[in-house]
């Protein structure tokens, strides 16, 4: 086994770190893209989009990559930390902000919040706030969300299935007429040509997504990605095989979930049990 390098010299920032680190074993054992893709079966292209800093891959792959270059664990613990890094996560959101604007089909799931393509803006302001961010940032990001809609919007505007969670229609905004206008906003949403809303209800209990936001988008050249978020961190999953995997847990939760129409009902009764503003 290759002993471990001094750092000296070498980049502290932990996704930089992992860069390096990959192009130097390549370059060390002698490995074209294509013969690495070949040996450990991904595609040649994710290992140089890994080697770009384009994406960091799962840790599947870096385990991989440690095994065929006798590393140990060195390339999984840089994998590890570059993944927990917050720069990271912004990065990897902007990447997927990019992928999301060019998808020609979106398919999304909810666990406790609604998705931000069907946001109000008082949601956005809301959600954002409980999360910490205030000022100036605050708007920022209140008004990027809200811009996002529009990709909804027009005749070549993508096809759009969200799956809500009853969790997320339970928890409602403080303030009854801006939940109100929440649901509503739903309701028109719904009626789209283009947008299918459909509501998954507690009853049904523990499936394979019950805790994973997930967004699915299917790109121009056939490839679909998706990308699992927390509140705190977010992943996007390019590996055909990952991919696969969460396709076939997002259809088994459609499964469960009401119909359309159903759903637009479920919702509607829903939106008669909040208040009224009695100055209205």
């Amino acid at each position: 086994m290759p002993p471990r390098r001094a750092v000296t010299g070498r980049s502290q920032e932990p996704r930089q770190r992992f860069v390096e680190e990959l192009r130097l074993l390549r370059a060390q054992k002698g490995d074209s893209l294509r013969q690495l893709g070949n040996v450990l079966g991904w595609d040649s292209s994710l290992f140089g989009k890994m080697e770009s800093g384009q994406t960091l891959g799962s840790p599947e792959v870096a385990q991989a990559l440690d095994q065929h270059y006798g590393t140990k664990d060195l390339l999984l613990t840089l994998w590890e930390l570059a993944a927990g890094d917050p720069t990271q996560f912004k990065e990897r959101y902007r990447r997927y902000m990019t992928l999301e604007a060019e998808a020609l089909s979106l398919w999304h799931y909810a666990v406790s919040v609604l998705p931000g393509l069907l946001q109000t803006e008082e949601y956005a302001n809301a959600l954002l706030s409980a999360g910490g961010i205030t000022g100036e940032e605050l708007t920022r990001q209140v008004e990027a969300r809200v811009g996002r809609r529009s990709l909804l919007d027009g005749d070549d505007a993508p096809r759009f299935r969200a799956i809500l969670s009853e969790a997320a229609l339970r928890t409602p905004l403080e303030a009854a007429d801006e939940w109100r206008r929440q649901l509503e906003h739903l309701l028109d949403m719904g009626e789209r040509r283009n947008v299918i809303i459909q509501v998954v209800r507690q009853e049904v209990g523990l499936h394979a997504l019950t805790n994973t936001h997930t967004m699915f988008l299917r790109l121009p050249e056939g490839r679909t990605l998706a990308w699992v978020e927390t509140g705190y961190s977010g992943e996007l999953v390019q590996e055909t095989a990952a991919v696969e995997k969460l396709q076939l847990s997002y259809d088994l939760v459609r499964d469960l979930a009401l119909p359309p129409a159903e759903s637009r009902k479920f919702i509607m009764r829903m939106l008669e049990d909040v208040p009224c503003d009695p100055s209205t």
